[in-house]
């Protein structure tokens, strides 16, 4: 029999997240062993704690109802989408970003109400306008002078009012990785607040009959551990509704300043509670509200990672093991760099137990390599490990975010599989690709042989 102080011990041992745990030598995720997991649905597994997800989700916006703060809660699905995770989303009454037409076409799918969707990107296609059009969603953020071309052209067409957002990029540079930044001025993502291209977005927009300018939306990064960017970033776009309303007499309603709230991937990271990001925006935008002299706008907000990004774990089966003597362990698993492209493209640091070994010491260093045919296939350099052995299950920690979302079929290697978890159930969100799934679009040739 375990006693509770060797399982808070074992918990010591290690950061878990959420709903884990460890019980009789096991990691548990939701009350469900995760080695069971792996003996039914195969690997390699994500596995989403979805009680994280939930109570991520009520810490941003009880934040703003105990604060009595209008705003919205928008789920940034690129980070993770399918119909479950959008279900999920509506469940806790969230509202929804997508960036393109299959994000929207599946959250329609899910039944995900169509007046809490904002359709965000910087190079929408007029089908997908349309379909924005059609399923009647509640927001367009609107991303460039051609995007404003298309909507105006839409909408009078179809003689439909659509409500938009201008981004902005207010030259906030975000602590953060130069690839995930968004708010400089150097940025393919909307018109620039200070050199008069979002000023000539407005022109073009205030008085049209079918655009209903509700506001501005600012994303200054990701992965983000103080709240300074965001007070500073708030300040201008505050600014800038301030000028508007003097010089023209229109007051915006909405701000929304987007997402980017960090994570703890490794003991490097130092992210912050939701509820602060929350209390440090509101503070800054009153300020600044009372500053410029406008009413306080309804504030929304995009957090993706941050909702999902711990609340994800992927399991692999150890395959191969390579020694090269005096220099580095590998263990190889079944998967890479096809189900997190992170590791490669961003240099993204994470952490691993076996899982199957969860309460043993972690006193093996091994480098773990991905099955993909490319040198930079690595998930983790020297990971502190439990001693592993083919067959051994590696469950890595955080990848909920841009996990699955990035995944690719190189190599002609199938999507993992997908699974909730919650209260000691669980269920299948997204099955695993078959190899006939590989070749569904494929067609024959059919071009003659030459000479």
């Amino acid at each position: 029999m375990v006693s509770l102080f060797s399982i808070v011990e074992e918990r010591e041992m290690m950061h878990l997240y959420g709903t884990q745990n460890i019980q009789n030598g096991h990691l548990t995720i939701g009350g469900v062993d995760t080695v069971e997991l792996v003996e039914q649905y195969g690997t390699p597994l994500f596995v989403y704690d979805t009680a994280l997800i939930r109570k991520r989700a009520r810490g941003f916006k009880e934040t703003f109802e105990k604060l009595g703060v209008t705003a919205q809660v928008a789920y940034a699905s690129k980070a993770f989408a399918c119909v479950a995770a959008y279900q999920l989303a509506a469940q806790e009454n969230l509202s929804l970003d997508v960036v393109s037409g299959g994000e929207l076409y599946t959250a329609i799918k899910a039944g995900f109400p169509a007046e809490r969707i904002h359709f965000h990107g910087n190079n929408k296609s007029m089908a997908e306008l349309e379909m924005a059009f059609d399923t009647k969603i509640g927001c367009i953020v609107v991303d460039n002078f051609y995007e404003i071309a298309l909507l105006k052209e839409i909408s009078e067409a179809k003689q439909q009012k659509m409500n938009i957002l201008l981004r902005v990029t207010p030259g906030v540079e975000a602590h953060t990785h130069d690839f995930i930044t968004t708010g400089q001025a150097d940025s393919k993502f909307g018109f620039d607040l200070n050199n008069g291209q979002a000023d000539e977005a407005f022109a073009q927009v205030k008085d049209h009959p079918y655009l209903n300018l509700l506001g501005l939306h600012c994303h200054i990064g990701s992965q983000i551990f103080e709240t300074d960017g965001f007070a500073l970033a708030a300040g201008k776009v505050m600014n800038k509704m301030g000028a508007w309303k003097q010089t023209h007499g229109f007051e915006c309603s909405v701000l929304n300043l987007g997402g980017g709230f960090g994570i703890r991937y490794t003991e490097e990271d130092k992210p912050l509670e939701p509820h602060v990001y929350v209390e440090e925006m509101i503070k800054s935008v009153q300020a600044e509200a009372e500053a410029v002299k406008l009413a306080m706008p309804e504030i929304w907000i995009e957090p993706g990672r941050s909702l999902v990004g711990d609340a994800g774990t992927s399991l692999y089966t150890v395959g191969s093991q390579k020694t090269v003597p005096g220099v580095r362990e590998y263990i190889a698993v079944d998967g890479g760099m096809s189900d997190n492209i992170r590791p490669a493209l961003y240099d993204a640091k994470y952490e691993a137990i076996i899982a199957n070994k969860a309460n043993q010491a972690k006193d093996a260093t091994y480098t773990v390599a991905g099955k993909l045919c490319e040198s930079g296939d690595k998930l983790i350099i020297d990971a502190a490990l439990q001693k592993a052995e083919s067959g051994d299950i590696l469950a890595m920690f955080c990848t909920g975010a841009y996990g699955y979302s990035m995944a690719s079929n190189y190599n002609r290697v199938p999507r993992p599989a997908v699974v909730f978890v919650e209260a000691g159930e669980h269920q299948l969100a997204i099955r695993r690709e078959s190899y006939d799934d590989i070749v569904v679009n494929d067609l024959p040739l059919t071009l003659k042989k030459g000479e």
